[in-house]
Protein backbone atom coordinates (compact mmCIF):
# COMPACT_ATOMS: atom_id res chain seq x y z
CA UNK A 1 0.00 0.00 0.00
CA UNK A 2 1.39 3.44 -0.90
CA UNK A 3 2.36 5.75 1.97
CA UNK A 4 -0.01 8.51 0.90
CA UNK A 5 -2.97 6.12 0.70
CA UNK A 6 -2.11 4.69 4.11
CA UNK A 7 -1.99 8.16 5.65
CA UNK A 8 -5.34 9.11 4.14
CA UNK A 9 -6.93 5.90 5.41
CA UNK A 10 -5.57 6.58 8.89
CA UNK A 11 -7.02 10.08 8.75
CA UNK A 12 -10.42 8.72 7.75
CA UNK A 13 -10.23 6.34 10.68
CA UNK A 14 -10.27 9.36 12.96
CA UNK A 15 -7.21 10.76 14.68
CA UNK A 16 -4.92 7.80 14.09
CA UNK A 17 -2.82 9.85 11.69
CA UNK A 18 -1.35 11.70 14.66
CA UNK A 19 0.85 8.64 15.19
CA UNK A 20 2.33 9.06 11.69
CA UNK A 21 4.43 12.18 12.05
CA UNK A 22 5.82 14.31 9.29
CA UNK A 23 7.62 17.64 9.60
CA UNK A 24 6.81 21.18 8.54
CA UNK A 25 9.10 24.20 8.29
CA UNK A 26 7.54 27.66 8.44
CA UNK A 27 9.80 30.32 6.93
CA UNK A 28 10.00 33.60 5.06
CA UNK A 29 11.93 34.74 2.02
CA UNK A 30 13.68 38.02 1.15
CA UNK A 31 12.44 40.66 3.62
CA UNK A 32 9.22 38.87 4.57
CA UNK A 33 7.00 41.06 2.42
CA UNK A 34 5.00 38.25 0.79
CA UNK A 35 4.26 36.27 3.93
CA UNK A 36 4.25 32.67 5.08
CA UNK A 37 6.09 29.89 3.24
CA UNK A 38 6.01 26.19 4.10
CA UNK A 39 8.34 23.27 3.43
CA UNK A 40 7.71 19.62 4.32
CA UNK A 41 9.87 16.61 5.11
CA UNK A 42 9.33 12.95 5.93
CA UNK A 43 12.74 12.50 7.55
CA UNK A 44 13.91 15.91 8.79
CA UNK A 45 16.72 15.99 6.21
CA UNK A 46 15.08 16.43 2.83
CA UNK A 47 12.83 19.50 2.72
CA UNK A 48 10.52 20.31 -0.19
CA UNK A 49 8.77 23.63 -0.62
CA UNK A 50 4.98 23.47 -0.73
CA UNK A 51 2.57 25.40 -2.93
CA UNK A 52 5.27 25.86 -5.55
CA UNK A 53 7.13 28.13 -3.15
CA UNK A 54 4.27 30.62 -3.07
CA UNK A 55 2.98 32.27 0.09
CA UNK A 56 0.16 30.83 2.19
CA UNK A 57 -0.68 34.03 4.05
CA UNK A 58 0.05 37.65 3.10
CA UNK A 59 0.77 39.93 6.10
CA UNK A 60 -1.56 42.86 6.71
CA UNK A 61 -0.77 44.02 10.27
CA UNK A 62 1.92 46.35 11.58
CA UNK A 63 3.20 49.51 9.99
CA UNK A 64 5.62 47.64 7.74
CA UNK A 65 3.28 44.69 7.02
CA UNK A 66 6.06 42.12 7.03
CA UNK A 67 5.99 38.47 8.09
CA UNK A 68 9.47 37.57 9.26
CA UNK A 69 10.47 34.75 11.62
CA UNK A 70 7.11 32.92 11.54
CA UNK A 71 6.78 30.60 14.54
CA UNK A 72 3.97 28.10 14.87
CA UNK A 73 2.74 25.75 17.60
CA UNK A 74 -0.09 23.24 17.68
CA UNK A 75 -2.44 23.81 20.59
CA UNK A 76 -4.12 21.01 22.58
CA UNK A 77 -7.28 21.29 20.46
CA UNK A 78 -5.37 20.90 17.19
CA UNK A 79 -5.42 24.60 16.28
CA UNK A 80 -2.17 26.03 14.92
CA UNK A 81 -1.15 29.37 16.41
CA UNK A 82 1.42 31.55 14.66
CA UNK A 83 3.32 34.68 15.69
CA UNK A 84 5.79 36.68 13.61
CA UNK A 85 7.92 39.83 13.40
CA UNK A 86 5.73 42.43 11.69
CA UNK A 87 8.41 45.11 11.24
CA UNK A 88 12.02 45.96 11.96
CA UNK A 89 11.33 48.84 14.36
CA UNK A 90 7.87 48.30 15.82
CA UNK A 91 6.53 47.57 19.29
CA UNK A 92 4.08 44.92 18.09
CA UNK A 93 4.06 41.39 16.69
CA UNK A 94 1.61 39.60 14.40
CA UNK A 95 -0.70 36.69 15.29
CA UNK A 96 -3.10 34.41 13.41
CA UNK A 97 -4.48 30.89 13.83
CA UNK A 98 -5.60 28.06 11.57
CA UNK A 99 -6.97 24.54 11.74
CA UNK A 100 -5.41 23.43 8.45
CA UNK A 101 -2.74 26.06 7.59
CA UNK A 102 -4.79 26.97 4.52
CA UNK A 103 -7.63 28.98 6.04
CA UNK A 104 -6.52 31.57 8.57
CA UNK A 105 -8.18 33.74 11.19
CA UNK A 106 -8.13 37.50 10.91
CA UNK A 107 -4.62 38.71 11.60
CA UNK A 108 -4.06 40.42 14.92
CA UNK A 109 -1.53 43.05 15.96
CA UNK A 110 -0.33 42.48 19.52
CA UNK A 111 1.43 45.58 20.97
CA UNK A 112 3.74 43.60 23.24
CA UNK A 113 6.19 46.46 23.90
CA UNK A 114 3.74 49.37 23.93
CA UNK A 115 4.36 49.84 27.65
CA UNK A 116 7.95 50.88 26.83
CA UNK A 117 7.56 53.95 24.58
CA UNK A 118 11.27 54.04 23.69
CA UNK A 119 11.48 50.35 22.77
CA UNK A 120 13.26 49.88 19.44
CA UNK A 121 11.83 46.55 18.34
CA UNK A 122 10.00 43.26 18.99
CA UNK A 123 11.94 40.61 17.08
CA UNK A 124 11.52 36.90 16.36
CA UNK A 125 8.60 36.04 18.65
CA UNK A 126 8.26 32.40 19.63
CA UNK A 127 5.19 30.64 20.92
CA UNK A 128 5.00 27.52 23.08
CA UNK A 129 2.16 25.76 24.85
CA UNK A 130 2.67 25.49 28.60
CA UNK A 131 0.70 22.38 29.54
CA UNK A 132 1.49 22.82 33.23
CA UNK A 133 -0.28 26.20 33.32
CA UNK A 134 -2.77 25.58 30.52
CA UNK A 135 -1.69 28.68 28.59
CA UNK A 136 0.44 29.87 25.69
CA UNK A 137 3.81 31.48 26.30
CA UNK A 138 4.98 34.11 23.78
CA UNK A 139 8.50 35.52 24.03
CA UNK A 140 10.65 37.80 21.84
CA UNK A 141 13.76 39.99 21.78
CA UNK A 142 13.56 43.73 22.36
CA UNK A 143 15.86 46.65 23.07
CA UNK A 144 14.81 49.28 25.61
CA UNK A 145 17.53 51.98 25.47
CA UNK A 146 19.33 52.48 28.79
CA UNK A 147 17.81 49.36 30.36
CA UNK A 148 21.03 47.29 30.54
CA UNK A 149 23.85 49.86 30.48
CA UNK A 150 26.67 47.40 31.18
CA UNK A 151 26.26 45.92 27.68
CA UNK A 152 25.41 49.10 25.78
CA UNK A 153 27.39 49.21 22.55
CA UNK A 154 27.88 45.45 22.40
CA UNK A 155 25.51 44.94 19.45
CA UNK A 156 25.00 46.75 16.18
CA UNK A 157 23.85 50.37 16.42
CA UNK A 158 21.70 51.15 19.44
CA UNK A 159 20.59 47.55 19.95
CA UNK A 160 21.10 45.77 23.27
CA UNK A 161 18.52 43.00 23.37
CA UNK A 162 16.93 41.00 26.15
CA UNK A 163 14.09 38.50 25.99
CA UNK A 164 10.59 39.52 27.13
CA UNK A 165 7.36 37.51 27.42
CA UNK A 166 3.63 37.46 27.87
CA UNK A 167 1.08 34.67 28.32
CA UNK A 168 -2.46 34.12 27.12
CA UNK A 169 -5.19 31.51 27.23
CA UNK A 170 -7.43 32.92 24.51
CA UNK A 171 -5.41 35.41 22.39
CA UNK A 172 -7.87 38.10 23.42
CA UNK A 173 -6.31 39.08 26.74
CA UNK A 174 -2.61 38.98 27.53
CA UNK A 175 -0.64 39.12 30.76
CA UNK A 176 1.52 42.24 31.26
CA UNK A 177 4.87 41.95 29.50
CA UNK A 178 7.78 40.97 31.73
CA UNK A 179 11.48 40.28 31.36
CA UNK A 180 11.91 36.64 30.29
CA UNK A 181 15.65 36.04 30.05
CA UNK A 182 18.73 38.14 30.78
CA UNK A 183 21.95 36.13 30.38
CA UNK A 184 24.14 39.20 30.90
CA UNK A 185 24.67 39.85 27.19
CA UNK A 186 22.65 40.98 24.19
CA UNK A 187 20.48 37.97 23.33
CA UNK A 188 18.00 37.20 20.54
CA UNK A 189 16.24 34.28 18.83
CA UNK A 190 15.50 32.18 21.90
CA UNK A 191 13.63 28.93 21.30
CA UNK A 192 12.87 25.78 23.26
CA UNK A 193 14.41 22.42 22.46
CA UNK A 194 12.20 19.58 23.65
CA UNK A 195 14.02 16.24 23.60
CA UNK A 196 14.16 13.01 25.59
CA UNK A 197 11.37 14.23 27.87
CA UNK A 198 13.22 17.40 28.89
CA UNK A 199 13.40 21.03 27.76
CA UNK A 200 16.31 23.36 27.05
CA UNK A 201 16.41 27.02 26.09
CA UNK A 202 18.48 27.65 22.95
CA UNK A 203 19.63 31.23 22.44
CA UNK A 204 21.84 33.33 20.19
CA UNK A 205 24.53 35.54 21.72
CA UNK A 206 24.09 38.69 19.63
CA UNK A 207 27.29 40.34 20.87
CA UNK A 208 29.07 42.12 18.03
CA UNK A 209 31.91 43.72 19.94
CA UNK A 210 33.75 41.35 20.19
CA UNK A 211 31.88 39.13 17.69
CA UNK A 212 30.10 36.09 19.12
CA UNK A 213 26.93 35.41 17.04
CA UNK A 214 26.77 31.78 18.18
CA UNK A 215 24.22 29.44 19.80
CA UNK A 216 24.17 28.13 23.37
CA UNK A 217 21.85 25.93 25.46
CA UNK A 218 20.54 26.19 29.02
CA UNK A 219 18.47 23.62 30.91
CA UNK A 220 14.81 24.65 31.26
CA UNK A 221 13.08 22.74 34.08
CA UNK A 222 10.17 25.19 33.72
CA UNK A 223 9.17 27.15 30.62
CA UNK A 224 9.30 30.36 32.63
CA UNK A 225 12.67 29.59 34.21
CA UNK A 226 14.89 29.83 36.10
CA UNK A 227 17.22 28.57 33.39
CA UNK A 228 20.44 26.70 33.98
CA UNK A 229 24.01 27.61 33.16
CA UNK A 230 24.68 28.18 29.48
CA UNK A 231 26.65 25.56 27.60
CA UNK A 232 29.70 26.22 25.51
CA UNK A 233 28.83 27.50 22.00
CA UNK A 234 27.45 24.70 19.82
CA UNK A 235 28.04 26.49 16.51
CA UNK A 236 31.50 27.21 15.17
CA UNK A 237 33.22 30.49 16.10
CA UNK A 238 33.14 32.88 13.17
CA UNK A 239 30.02 31.30 11.66
CA UNK A 240 27.41 33.99 12.26
CA UNK A 241 24.02 32.32 12.70
CA UNK A 242 20.48 33.17 13.75
CA UNK A 243 16.98 31.74 13.94
CA UNK A 244 17.60 28.32 15.52
CA UNK A 245 14.82 25.74 15.63
CA UNK A 246 14.92 22.10 16.70
CA UNK A 247 13.27 18.72 16.09
CA UNK A 248 13.64 15.34 17.69
CA UNK A 249 13.87 12.83 14.83
CA UNK A 250 14.08 9.34 16.25
CA UNK A 251 16.84 9.31 18.85
CA UNK A 252 18.50 12.41 17.38
CA UNK A 253 17.96 16.08 18.08
CA UNK A 254 18.48 18.25 15.01
CA UNK A 255 19.06 21.98 15.38
CA UNK A 256 18.57 23.99 12.19
CA UNK A 257 19.94 27.51 11.88
CA UNK A 258 20.11 30.31 9.35
CA UNK A 259 23.78 30.97 8.57
CA UNK A 260 22.81 34.41 7.34
CA UNK A 261 26.32 35.77 6.85
CA UNK A 262 27.10 33.02 4.33
CA UNK A 263 23.49 32.84 3.05
CA UNK A 264 22.65 29.21 3.65
CA UNK A 265 20.85 26.97 6.14
CA UNK A 266 22.85 24.67 8.38
CA UNK A 267 22.14 21.88 10.84
CA UNK A 268 23.64 20.13 13.87
CA UNK A 269 22.77 16.73 15.32
CA UNK A 270 23.12 15.34 18.83
CA UNK A 271 21.76 12.66 21.13
CA UNK A 272 22.96 14.06 24.44
CA UNK A 273 22.84 17.82 23.62
CA UNK A 274 26.50 18.02 24.64
CA UNK A 275 28.30 16.52 21.66
CA UNK A 276 27.21 17.97 18.32
CA UNK A 277 27.84 16.80 14.76
CA UNK A 278 27.57 19.13 11.76
CA UNK A 279 25.09 17.50 9.35
CA UNK A 280 24.66 20.42 6.97
CA UNK A 281 25.99 18.35 4.08
CA UNK A 282 23.21 15.78 4.63
CA UNK A 283 20.46 18.39 4.36
CA UNK A 284 18.45 19.51 1.36
CA UNK A 285 16.71 22.87 1.69
CA UNK A 286 14.68 24.44 -1.13
CA UNK A 287 16.10 27.29 -3.20
CA UNK A 288 19.49 27.29 -1.45
CA UNK A 289 21.83 29.82 -3.01
CA UNK A 290 19.02 31.90 -4.51
CA UNK A 291 17.21 35.08 -3.37
CA UNK A 292 14.24 32.87 -2.43
CA UNK A 293 16.21 30.74 0.01
CA UNK A 294 14.64 29.85 3.35
CA UNK A 295 15.04 32.39 6.12
CA UNK A 296 14.56 32.12 9.91
CA UNK A 297 11.60 29.86 10.60
CA UNK A 298 10.34 27.03 12.79
CA UNK A 299 10.36 23.26 12.31
CA UNK A 300 7.59 21.23 13.97
CA UNK A 301 6.27 17.68 13.93
CA UNK A 302 2.71 17.42 12.57
CA UNK A 303 0.32 14.63 11.59
CA UNK A 304 1.37 13.25 8.22
CA UNK A 305 -2.22 13.67 7.02
CA UNK A 306 -1.82 17.45 7.33
CA UNK A 307 1.22 17.44 5.04
CA UNK A 308 -0.64 15.25 2.54
CA UNK A 309 -3.55 17.67 2.53
CA UNK A 310 -1.23 20.64 1.99
CA UNK A 311 0.51 18.86 -0.88
CA UNK A 312 -2.77 18.09 -2.63
CA UNK A 313 -4.68 21.30 -1.89
CA UNK A 314 -5.03 24.05 -4.51
CA UNK A 315 -3.11 27.23 -3.80
CA UNK A 316 -4.87 29.31 -1.11
CA UNK A 317 -3.73 32.50 -2.81
CA UNK A 318 -3.74 33.65 -6.44
CA UNK A 319 -0.46 32.77 -8.11
CA UNK A 320 1.62 35.72 -9.27
CA UNK A 321 1.44 36.68 -12.93
CA UNK A 322 4.59 35.47 -14.76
Amino acid sequence: MGRRLLVLLLALAGGAADAADAYLFTYFTKNGEDGLHLAASDDGYHWQKLNGGNSYLVPNVGKSKLMRDPCIVRGPDGTYHMVWTSGWNENNIGYASSKDLLHWSEQQEIPVMAHEPTSLNAWAPEIAYDAQRGEFLIFWAATVPGKFPLTDGSSEGKYNHRMYFTTTKDFATFAPTKLFYDPGFSVIDATFVRANGKSWLLVKDETRNPPHKYLQLAAAPDLQGPFGKLSAPITKPGLWVEGPTALQVGADVIVYYDAYASRHYGALRSRDLVNWEDVTSQMHFPDEGTPLRMRHGTAIAVPAALVESLRSAPSPLPRPTP
